[in-house]
């Protein structure tokens, strides 16, 4: 057997930051040569970020990435690091003629070797994903090349993340071509309630392949996308072996007994039976074992359980969605209601609560418990916080214009959209939304109101499960969290009945049903993509399947007009999740 010691870099890149991104290699790479690593690995599409949709097409900035990869090579080399290979993830392009229904200048989602101050492979993703969230079609052109690559006696496949989640293809050649190590780069992006799937596909694979594989994964929020790391290294046997944190950078060490290669060098083309070949390009690095005088004890992360997940999710969106687009700070509305009680929190916990602005603006229909409540989380938390009651801000719009009824209900929301912005623009600060997706699943938000704002943390948490967050946020803290309080959320927030309070005596059941009803019809009709005849079958009150299909489906113009917030669950409401506007279809039963 020969032995490797391979470092994971389970790290977070800044889509378009190529300059910063290098940098952050060079660092990760100094520190695993310092721990002794063999060979190391970067992510997905590292270099450049990911995803970078749109950005794949454009010409400039595909050079810049190409550039950025032989530029990085070269630095390795002059700092002393280039005798440590390291694979990265990038953004190349095909040497293809111009063709209809290919995406412009060929672009590929590409990994490569670096070694002595050169680029010695290239590779590129085979399958590439079109379902969900991906849309991976429009962007790149497919890969057909396994590089193989000899490192002190051991023979290293290289594949690209989804090549690892579909039959055929580069890994159902591995088996074949008799490599002792698969390594995977991934940007594989969190949801909630996978079931730890990725554990079991790599386990799966390494066993077809009958060789041990690295599975590196990204980690951070991109926009809407949360990576959640989850690194894992499993054996030929699909045995675990090492396995890193989620929601956090990390260099994941882990020695491997290998076998040694005993195939010559060269190209071979195999079937990869899914209609394609594959060419096998296998080529020696270093041909002498090594030996590893003080093994490392591999290390296996505990995971989160399903909530302690899900809000590790939300204060990553929110940490990184700040710290990328160059914020100091937020600022919501602070109500007294759970919903506001939870984005706080996650904010807090994000960024730290100095950073933090609440704005209170109670209406003539504010109850005093919302005040106290909001007055009270304040004092736990310590964030930054203004008292404007908008009483007099309203009565002024109502001199001039005569609303009644649900106009002059959301006249409230929308007064209050308009402090938040105009702090926002006198300020600096990001304006935090509080709907969650029961709300915008209804259409129950009030556009240029509790609407108005540049990022929506619980937007695709729904309401049952934001009672569930704060509950299990009064009962934990986490060295992670950058709020070390306990217990941030007063109880009356959690407890009491739900009201936006914009008339008198108003409580969010007079228009909805009790949410846990509501909450399990919309997971069947927004998340399964069940029809009116489905839910009834499946249980549902024949009479509310038709009220709130209603009020789905005519809130669609609203969620598009809504900020961005984290993807947690199967199928979040934008990128996911696509109707038309205008739209005459209607489910019948």
């Amino acid at each position: 057997m020969a032995h490797l010691r391979i470092a994971l870099a389970q790290t977070n890149p800044v889509v378009g930051d190529l300059a910063a991104n290098s940098a952050k290699l060079l660092d990760w790479t100094r520190q695993a040569a310092a721990d002794g690593a063999h060979l190391v690995l970067f992510t997905e599409m590292f270099l450049a970020g990911y995803p970078v949709e749109d950005l794949a097409l454009r010409s400039s900035f595909v050079d810049a990435s190409i550039a950025t990869l032989e530029q990085t090579a070269a630095r390795l080399a002059e700092e002393g690091l280039g005798e440590l290979p390291v694979l990265v993830g990038y953004l190349d392009r095909a040497d293809l003629a111009p063709r209809v229904g290919q995406p412009e200048g060929a672009p590929l989602d590409a990994a490569a070797l670096l070694h002595r101050g050169k680029v010695v492979t290239r590779t590129a993703k085979h399958h590439l994903q079109n379902y969900g969230v991906f849309d991976e079609y429009r962007y790149f052109v497919r890969g057909d090349r396994l590089p193989i690559f000899r490192l002190h006696g051991v023979d290293v496949a290289i594949a690209v993340c989804e090549d690892l989640w579909q039959d055929g293809g580069p890994v159902a050649v591995v088996g074949q071509a008799g490599a002792g190590l698969l390594v995977v780069p991934n940007a594989s992006p969190y949801e909630r309630e996978k079931d730890d799937v990725r554990l079991e596909l790599v386990a799966r694979r390494a066993r077809e392949a009958d060789c041990a594989l690295a599975y590196v994964n990204q980690v951070g929020g991109q926009d809407e996308l949360i990576f959640d790391g989850d690194s894992i290294v499993v054996g030929a046997d699909g045995e675990l072996v090492a396995r890193a944190g989620q929601f956090r950078e990390e260099l994941l060490l882990v020695d491997l007994d290998l076998p040694v290669a005993d195939r010559e060098p060269g190209k071979t083309t195999y079937d990869a039976g899914d209609g394609s070949t594959i060419t096998v390009d296998r080529f020696v690095l270093s041909s002498e074992p090594v030996t590893i005088d003080s093994p490392i004890t591999p290390s296996i992360a505990p995971r989160l359980d399903d909530v302690a997940e899900v809000y590790s999710a939300l204060v990553l969106g929110v940490r990184d969605y700040v710290a990328k687009n160059g914020f100091e700070s937020v600022i919501l509305a602070l109500s007294g209601g759970i919903d506001s009680a939870l984005t706080t929190t996650i904010a807090s916990d994000a960024i730290g609560p100095e950073r933090v602005h609440v704005v209170m603006m109670p209406s003539r229909y504010s109850s005093e418990h919302s005040v106290t409540d909001a007055e009270e989380l304040v004092r736990r938390q310590c964030v930054n916080s203004r008292l404007v009651p908008i009483n007099g801000i309203v009565t002024a719009f109502e001199k001039e214009i005569e609303l009644t009824g649900l106009a002059a209900e959301n006249l409230q929301a929308r007064v209050r959209g308009m402090v938040l912005m105009g702090l926002s623009n006198e300020h600096g600060h990001l304006v935090l939304t509080t709907g969650n997706k029961s709300e915008l699943a209804t259409g129950y938000s009030t556009l240029y109101g509790d609407s108005a704002g540049g990022f929506a943390p619980i937007k695709d948490v729904p309401k049952t499960m934001v009672w569930e967050l704060s509950r299990w946020r009064n009962a934990h803290t986490d060295s992670w969290f950058r709020m070390d309080v306990a217990r941030p959320i007063p109880e009356n927030s959690i407890t009491k009945e739900p009201s936006a309070e914009l008339r008198p005596d108003q409580s969010d059941t007079d228009s909805l049903p009790p949410y846990e009803v509501l909450d399990r019809l919309l997971d069947d009709y927004v998340e399964k993509d069940m029809g009116s005849a489905e839910l009834i079958a499946a249980g549902h009150d024949p009479d509310l399947v038709a009220r709130i299909i209603r009020l789905v489906d005519l809130a669609e113009y609203k969620r598009r007009q809504y900020p961005p917030g984290p993807k947690i669950t199967p199928k979040n409401f934008g990128r996911d999740r696509r109707l038309p506007i205008t739209n005459r279809w209607r489910e019948t039963t």
